[in-house]
């Protein structure tokens, strides 16, 4: 049977299905969910795209009324990438004096990928330097564009070699820049490759892997990459490496020595995400009708609500009360009510941040270490 032609193999995806190939073909026909976070996302590029084609002189309708979304925080971001794109482009005029600029631009990298094409944010070609900068809303995950140990970001990746399809001929690019910029997280992550270890990482990584992928061959892995996969609740192979955990003996011994407990240690998140996919899955084909033997749905819990507030708030008053709280804005909302500018400005000598609370983490996270009560004695 043919494989159908469409482009299940994204680059926004390819963190994933690199990592696990025949995890692609298994996604290919699950319908996407759509979510109030990926709808800010959506909304966010789309006035990111108006602000900077705006900024560049080129006649473009504004979105605003269109956005579901839309709130002064949302502008307050999209000003910011637009902010760092103009400097970019600015900085790209030292290579050349008029440097291609490109917004919500396709990419087409199916030399390496059977029908790989994908959109990239912003596209700045120059001789010498070919910049791919992607725009993140997201205030959960924070993205890297790569580093020395892990190498670069395999979507950004995927975009430089579409960009490369076109340009690479016109321009004498040897070197590729590639920018995460994600202003809710306060990230601006650049990794840098050169043409020539790009092409190679195409070749002998890239396209024997989409290869595999494309038909649902090659094996099946667990890992981080399973955050976003749409069959991580029902996976054999994510259970398998959650439940690898059951080969401890908790019993003998009665404790657990240090190098058990670190072993442990490298699971346990995972578990916990894959415990919470299960129970999630579980309850969507539950309400669905699915019987699972020994489980029921129950209402839980709920809080008291009003039925009307502006009736609550008109009773209390003419009671002799008054209704509402008052309290100091939080700083993310009031910078959002200042803008970031002024924020610093009026505000900037009354923030203090304290430390954070202390967090186990691998060794390969990049926050310093902090000093332990044994460090404080020896000092």
């Amino acid at each position: 049977m043919e494989m159908p032609k469409h482009a299940y193999l994204s680059a926004s995806a390819s963190h994933r299905w690199l990592a696990c190939p025949p995890s692609a073909k298994l996604c290919a026909n699950i319908l996407d969910q759509a979510s109030e976070y990926a709808q800010q996302g959506t909304d966010c590029h789309e006035l990111c795209a108006y602000l900077v084609e705006k900024a560049l002189g080129k006649d473009v309708i504004d979105p605003t009324e269109n956005l579901t979304y839309y709130d002064a925080e949302m502008q307050n971001c999209a000003e910011e990438y637009r902010n760092y794109v103009l400097e970019q482009i600015e900085a790209a005029k030292e290579f050349c004096k008029d440097p291609q600029v490109m917004i919500e631009q396709r990419l087409d990298f199916s030399r390496w990928v059977e029908n790989g094409f994908g959109t990239g944010d912003c596209v700045i070609v120059a001789d010498e330097v070919l910049q791919i900068i992607d725009y993140k809303h997201g205030l959960g995950i924070l993205v890297s564009a790569g580093d020395d140990e892990h190498g670069g970001n395999s979507q950004m990746m995927c975009y430089a070699l579409g960009a490369l399809e076109v340009f690479g001929d016109i321009y004498d690019i040897n070197q590729i820049k590639m920018t995460i910029f994600q202003p809710r997280r306060d990230n601006i992550s650049t990794y840098t490759i050169s043409k020539k270890n790009l092409l190679k990482w195409a070749d002998e990584v890239l396209a024997p892997t989409a290869q595999l992928a494309y038909v649902g061959k090659g094996e099946f892995n667990a890992g981080d990459h399973c955050t976003f996969c749409k069959v991580k609740a029902t996976c054999r192979k994510r259970a398998e490496y959650n439940l690898e955990l059951a080969k401890y003996d908790f019993e003998m011994p009665a404790t657990l020595d240090d190098t058990e407990i670190a072993a442990i240690l490298e699971k346990v998140n995972e578990m916990i995400s894959w415990g919470n996919d299960i129970k999630d899955y579980a309850l969507q084909q539950a309400q669905s009708g699915v019987h699972f033997e020994g489980w029921k749905i129950v209402e839980g819990r709920s809080k008291r609500k009003y039925t009307d507030e502006n009736a609550v708030a008109d009773t209390v008053k003419d009671a002799g009360f008054d209704p509402y709280e008052k309290k100091l804005l939080g700083i993310t909302a009031m910078s959002t009510l200042l803008g970031k500018k002024k924020f610093e400005e009026l505000l900037g000598g009354l923030i203090y941040k304290p430390p954070g609370k202390p967090t186990l983490v691998p060794e390969s996270d990049k926050r310093p270490a902090m000093n332990t009560a044994k460090d404080d004695f020896k000092e």
